[in-house]
This record gives structure tokens, sequence and C-alpha cells, in this order.
């Protein structure tokens, strides 16, 4: 796509979608279900119960909607697992499963683990590449709201890829591990991510900065 189709393709999707944390029971119930329907559907899943899905690492994360701005549903989701500040190296789902060494340029503390992204179905490829788009904001906004300057995950490979198409590399840790299926350990710095995303693709550094809080001495320096 070029820079003036992905900018118009980001203002359909601002227009279709709004960005939010998950708060209220409500809201986190919805998450839960979505979450659900979509893993049913991919087998390297546990498929949940009773309609949801969840596990021990929900009770330490803030969750992320994408919302209908039409129905007000939640279409897409995505967590942020923040750090136990108690038990800084029992935090992330990373810490589990990876067999190398964890960087040393990663602070535990400021770190938190980026996850369970599902979206709702019939969505064509680029809709739902936006849509993840949006998400990765309302993760950037929650991170300057905790004073996080660090992502890690075990992120499934398509994944990684899908991301790296537009500006947003992760580095490896290690190779990859069987987490629901093969997973590669990884993380970079927020900054350094930005700092990607706006020398790769402007119009998406753009969307992704917009009301996000990130601060603006950091937003082209990827310090």
């Amino acid at each position: 796509m070029t820079p003036s189709a992905v900018s118009q393709a980001i203002h359909d999707v601002a227009d279709q979608f709004t960005v939010e944390v998950a708060r209220t029971p409500a809201r986190l119930e919805e998450c839960h279900r979505l979450r659900y329907e979509a893993h049913r559907l991919d087998h390297r899943f546990p498929a949940g119960h009773n309609g949801f899905e969840c596990d021990e690492f929900d009770d330490h994360a803030e969750h992320i909607v994408l919302l209908s701005r039409h129905s007000g549903t939640v279409t897409g989701t995505a967590r942020l697992v923040l750090p136990l500040p108690e038990s800084p190296g029992d935090s992330f789902p990373l810490q589990q499963v990876c067999r190398a060494p964890l960087p040393v340029d990663m602070p535990i503390n400021s770190t938190a683990d980026v996850s369970c992204f599902a979206l709702s179905q019939d969505r064509s490829f680029n809709t739902a590449t936006l849509m993840r788009l949006g998400l990765v904001q309302g993760l950037i906004r929650v991170s300057c709201d905790f004073g996080l300057t660090h992502w890690c995950a075990i992120m499934e490979p398509t994944l990684l890829r899908l991301f790296g198409m537009t500006g947003l590399h992760f580095s490896p840790i290690g190779p990859l591990v069987d987490y629901h299926g093969p997973g590669q350990p990884c993380y970079n710095s927020i900054a350094c991510l930005l700092s990607g995303v706006c020398k790769e693709r402007p119009p998406i550094w753009e969307y992704l900065i917009g009301n996000s809080g990130w601060p603006a001495r950091q937003r082209i320096s990827g310090n």
C-alpha cells in the first residue's frame, strides 16, 4: 500500500473503532469471551471454560479493547501483563518457558508482557492488521500510564512478521519455544519500536502516537 493509501485506511479504521482500557467487570467479561471465541477456532490454544478464556496472568494485567463505534461491542482485545513488584522473576509467561537468559538491557520492573491478541472473525487482511495497530495504540497508552519502558512477548512467528511489516521490530531471545504451538520469545524498548515505525511507516507512527501520551522527546530519537 502507498503511504496515502495507508493513511486513508488508518483514517477509515479510526472512524469505525475506538480504543479503550477495560476496567469494568462487563468489559473484562467481553475480553474473555472474545478470547474464547478466537482461541476456540485455533487448536493451538486451550478452548477455555464456559465461554471464557483466561489464565493466572490476567490478575495482574491491563486489558485493551477495540470497540465498534456503531454497535459498541468489543471487536478486538490484547493485554499487557505487568511486573509483580513482590516477585519480578515470576511476572510473565515468557519467564516460564524461555530457555535463553533474559537480556541484561530488559529491566523487569519497567517491562510488560504483550499477549492475547484476539479479533472478531471475518476481517480482511488489511483491516485485521490495522485493528491490531489500534490495540497497540492502547498498549502504548497504558505503558505511559505505568511508566513502562520495554515490552516482551512470546509471539507467533506469523504475528511477528505482520508487526515487522508495519515497522514494529522485536528482537528475539533465543530459539522458538513450545507455547501453545511455536512461539518466539522476543523484546524491545517501546522507544525503539516506535522509532522503527517512524522511519518505515510514518502514517502508522502518527496513528500510534496520537493520544498516547508518549513523551515527545522520545518519539523519534528511540532513546
